[in-house]
């Protein structure tokens, strides 16, 4: 009980290697920047503009630079 940190037997802590960030513990793109991937979605779907992309631009922009700021670029 405690603060004890059970290992494999044959694995002290001096044997462990650095943990490096796995795939899976990477940030998905369908999970990260929702709020400005909705504001974004509800912007093209709804506007009523002649040109949706122009008029969304802003909150399109705002999307980008919350998705790169997690590694994802787009174009």
């Amino acid at each position: 009980m405690g603060n004890q940190v059970s290992t494999p037997m044959g694995m002290g802590a001096n044997n462990l290697k650095d943990p490096s960030p796995t795939p899976a513990a990477a940030p998905k793109p369908c999970c990260v920047c929702t709020d400005e991937k909705a504001s974004r979605d509800k912007c093209m779907l709804f506007s009523n503009a002649k040109d949706p992309l122009a008029d969304c631009a802003p909150t399109i922009e705002t999307y980008k630079i919350c998705m790169k700021g997690f590694g994802f670029e787009l174009p």
